[in-house]
């Protein structure tokens, strides 16, 4: 089967993935070596549910919520709609308004983040464009399916609340953290993020791409 454009807007783990902070770095160890006369290459892997591209499901702050196994795959596999943001602070209500969004649609929004390369600088800074509570109200009232933005969280680590992310759980709605949209033009996709099959856990990274 062939695709017009395929897209990979997954961060390189080990080079290009941002640390939220106070969790664990990514990080992969040889434990057995050819070099070292081993029968095998065997590395040993450490890192967070949320490290480099990743997915959070309402488990990951609604009591109850679901767990990243309780979804078939199927929902991981979604109409998509790039679009993109030019308000360099955060995600306006007012560049959404007009959207031609559908119910279960994943949403990614390409930010300064991917065009300055900060979403794949491996870096944490504190200024970053993320999305307002405000728009996180009409994406849930547009009842969409998934939203996708271009840094490690999708609001600021200064808000102890967590408002956002709340939100968006709360109504079921997936959130993709971490993506590279920086050669992605805007419009619409099918968007592939499987996540890990992990029992009971309230995320995982995944490789997500983009196809039309």
């Amino acid at each position: 089967m062939r695709y017009e454009a395929v897209y990979d807007i997954s961060v390189l783990l080990g080079v290009e993935d941002i640390d939220y902070p106070g969790t664990p770095p990514y990080s992969r160890e040889l434990i057995n070596s050819l070099k070292n006369g081993d029968t095998s290459n065997l590395s040993q892997l450490v890192m967070s549910t949320h490290s480099g591209t990743h997915l959070d499901s309402p488990s990951h702050f609604i009591p109850n919520g679901k767990n990243i196994d309780d979804y078939p795959a199927t929902a991981f596999i979604l109409p998509a709609q790039v679009t993109p943001i030019e308000d360099k602070e955060l995600i306006q209500p007012s560049e959404l308004e007009k959207l031609d969004t559908r119910a279960g649609d994943a949403l990614l929004f390409k930010t300064e983040n991917s065009i300055s390369g900060h979403a794949t600088s491996g870096e944490f800074r504190g200024s970053f464009v993320y999305l307002s509570p405000e728009a996180a109200d009409l994406c849930v009232k547009r009842k969409l399916g998934l939203v996708g933005i271009d840094f490690n969280t999708i609001e600021p680590c200064s808000d102890d609340t967590f408002p956002v992310h709340k939100k968006l759980l709360d109504s079921g709605i997936l959130i993709l953290e971490s993506i590279n949209l920086k050669e992605v033009p805007p419009g619409r996709y099918t968007l592939f993020c499987l996540p890990l099959k992990m029992k009971g856990a309230e995320a995982s990274p995944v490789r997500a791409i983009l196809i039309r």
